[in-house]
């Protein structure tokens, strides 16, 4: 029964810490805000993985709207982001709409120390909008960062608006503490 019982703790214990840590993770700096990014509330339901942070931009690249997260221990340790299924898998789009159709072949990227892939789509929105959609997916040894931006504008000017914010100094420090577990 004790064994049970500290087994249970443990497991407990071990969950809570990861969430607790990744939900601790530093916040991107407020500088991000006067490039006309603001932070919004998660808008998805819970899933397997821990929720991430949502950012809109309201200036030149009016309408976007950035969703990133870690996904840890989710990625192939040799290979990384080797293709675009990996992408239209990993890359959360899915959560925006169901109805996406990639528009392109995916192009590689990198984001500081990370490389992967970035993807372009067409959404199919409810309320029958349509938007254009990037997915990124990258590695860092076993572990993924994926973000999905969405707007109403061009597919191309959503990625630069997207890559360009996840550039900044504050969104890599935010990335590699929420892939360290801090």
């Amino acid at each position: 029964m004790r064994r049970g019982a500290a087994i249970a703790a443990v497991a407990i214990a071990l969950g809570v810490s990861g969430v607790g840590a990744y939900r601790l993770a530093p916040a991107p700096a407020p500088a991000a805000e006067s490039a006309g990014w603001r932070e919004i509330a998660w808008p998805f339901p819970r899933d397997g993985w821990p929720a991430g942070r949502a950012f809109r931009c309201d200036g030149a690249c009016a309408g976007t709207e950035l969703y990133v997260r870690a996904k840890r221990g989710f990625c192939n340790c040799d290979r990384g982001v080797a293709d675009d299924d990996e992408v239209d898998r990993v890359a959360d789009v899915d959560l925006i709409s169901p109805r996406f159709a990639a528009v392109a072949p995916g192009e590689e990227v990198g984001l500081g120390e990370m490389r992967g892939r970035a993807r372009r789509y067409d959404l199919d929105m409810a309320d029958g909008v349509r938007h254009a959609a990037i997915g990124i997916a990258v590695s860092r040894r076993c572990d993924l960062f994926v973000a999905a931006a969405q707007g109403h504008g061009e597919a191309g000017v959503v990625q630069r608006a997207a890559l360009a914010f996840l550039e900044r100094p504050e969104m890599k420090l935010w990335a590699t503490a929420a892939l360290d577990g801090q």
